[in-house]
């Protein structure tokens, strides 16, 4: 009767370590598909902050032909209040 716990709990080991070999393994495959969205974010991240570089670009461009519109704007008013040769 001791040589049935015996091989009963040999065969309930064995798959307590198939169970743990199996959990390690889905362990590592969360891991690596984790480290795959950290890098898709990552790159998103990057993306994003490309395009704020170019759209403050882009602002920054659209501000100075503002001004010099307003400039050219006020400049052609005041010329039809001043007298012409």
């Amino acid at each position: 009767m001791a040589e049935i716990k015996d091989d009963l709990m040999f065969e309930l080991l064995k798959q307590v370590h198939a169970d743990s070999a199996d959990f390690k393994l889905g362990q590592r495959e969360i891991k690596a598909e984790i480290n795959a969205m950290r890098g898709a974010i990552v790159s998103l991240h990057q993306d994003i902050h490309n395009v704020h570089t170019t759209l403050a670009r882009y602002e920054l461009r659209l501000d100075r032909i503002e001004n010099r519109l307003e400039r050219r704007e006020l400049s052609e008013a005041q010329a039809r209040f001043e007298p012409h040769p």
